[in-house]
């Protein structure tokens, strides 16, 4: 199929609105790694602290604090496919190195490898081509399947698998690191979405096999840069106020961070007309309160249709060329949800409602 339609700026906008909106700053992606970190460490510290002070308040506090750190984590996520679009930092190998090291690395994704598919994603959305169609194309769903979604989720199921497959291909490229083997598929036969199976979070990607050795080496290295990160904050957790600050960093991992992750995957395409000729109905963009700014949408994901149509625009600029479309009339053409609330009743259906 051909690529979606894109939106054309300086159709929009004029042109000291363009360049203010995408303005890379080189400090604020900064700032806000620096951010989420001090915010895990914050939620993490406070609710060790209760720990020693009282178990029934650790006990009482610790499922708001995997609910925050959950939330935190997504946002690490989220500033690192800001570094995929070269959005962090305006020097590319800083950029780079935020999106990697300091925010993909926590929860086990490359940067490079999500970079790839990423924008095929922006490409084709919705369509056949779009690596992430299985994320929003199983909706509208009933609420029995969705309740099942939640359970494997919050019971760490949906980690243990995603998890599971990444290391057994992990095992495969370390094992032909240490014994020299190398890849001879022709490269233009090579997997190119090789070593991303962490990015998708869904179906498609959990089960997606790498077909090469050098997708295996990437997940490799990327199930290495893991590990590393999570010793870090064992360490510094150790070093400090004892196991409980890891603990909670490492349950949010494998519970509340894989529903909070679906949610928002949820909230961006499920249920839109996201592939029509209108480029303004490519994602939705979802209006969020303080609460859910500080769980589901960290960093401004929630613009996800601004995000659609100017991609390179940060996600610090995105609440302004929100604003600037709603005065210049595209409000109605494109497609907003009051609450994620709204999104959930809209992709929740009874058996007898679908069609």
């Amino acid at each position: 199929m051909p690529a979606v339609k894109a939106a054309r700026p300086n159709d929009i906008f004029t042109r000291e609105q363009w360049k203010a909106l995408t303005s890379v700053s080189r400090w604020h992606g900064l700032w806000l790694s620096l951010h989420a970190w001090l915010m895990v460490a914050l939620v993490t510290g406070c609710t060790a602290l209760l720990w020693q002070w009282h178990w029934l308040a650790g006990l009482v506090a610790t499922p708001l604090a995997l609910v925050l750190v959950g939330g935190r984590q997504l946002g690490l996520s989220i500033l690192m496919h800001e570094g995929a679009h070269g959005l962090l930092h305006p020097k590319r190998k800083t950029n780079n190195f935020v999106g990697q090291w300091l925010t993909g690395a926590a929860t086990g994704s490359d940067l490079h490898s999500y970079r790839a598919y990423h924008l095929t994603h922006h490409r084709f959305t919705q369509q056949s081509e779009d690596p992430d169609l299985g994320l929003s194309a199983a909706f509208p769903t009933t609420p029995a399947s969705m309740k099942r979604k939640v359970i494997r989720d919050l019971t760490g199921q949906t980690f243990f698998k995603q998890r599971g497959n990444q290391f057994a291909v992990a095992w495969k490229g370390l094992k032909a690191m240490l014994s020299g083997t190398s890849d001879t598929t022709p490269a233009a036969k090579r997997d190119t979405s090789a070593g991303t199976p962490m990015n998708r979070n869904g179906a498609a990607g959990v089960a997606a096999p790498v077909v090469d050795l050098d997708g295996a080496k990437r997940t490799t290295r990327t199930v290495g840069r893991f590990l590393l990160i999570q010793l870090v904050v064992l360490l510094v957790s150790l070093a400090t106020l004892g196991i409980i600050p890891f603990l909670i960093w490492l349950v949010a991992l494998a519970t509340t961070f894989q529903l909070i992750l679906r949610i928002r995957n949820i909230a961006e395409h499920a249920c839109t007309t996201t592939g029509g000729d209108d480029p303004f109905s490519h994602a939705r963009t979802t209006k969020a309160n303080m609460l859910m700014r500080m769980t589901l949408a960290p960093y401004w994901v929630n613009f996800h249709s601004e995000h659609h149509l100017f991609m390179g625009v940060p996600c610090y600029n995105l609440p302004e060329a929100h604003d600037l479309l709603i005065a210049k009339g595209y409000g109605p053409r494109m497609t907003i949800a009051n609450s994620y609330g709204e999104v959930l009743r809209t992709v929740t259906r009874p058996v007898a409602a679908q069609v």
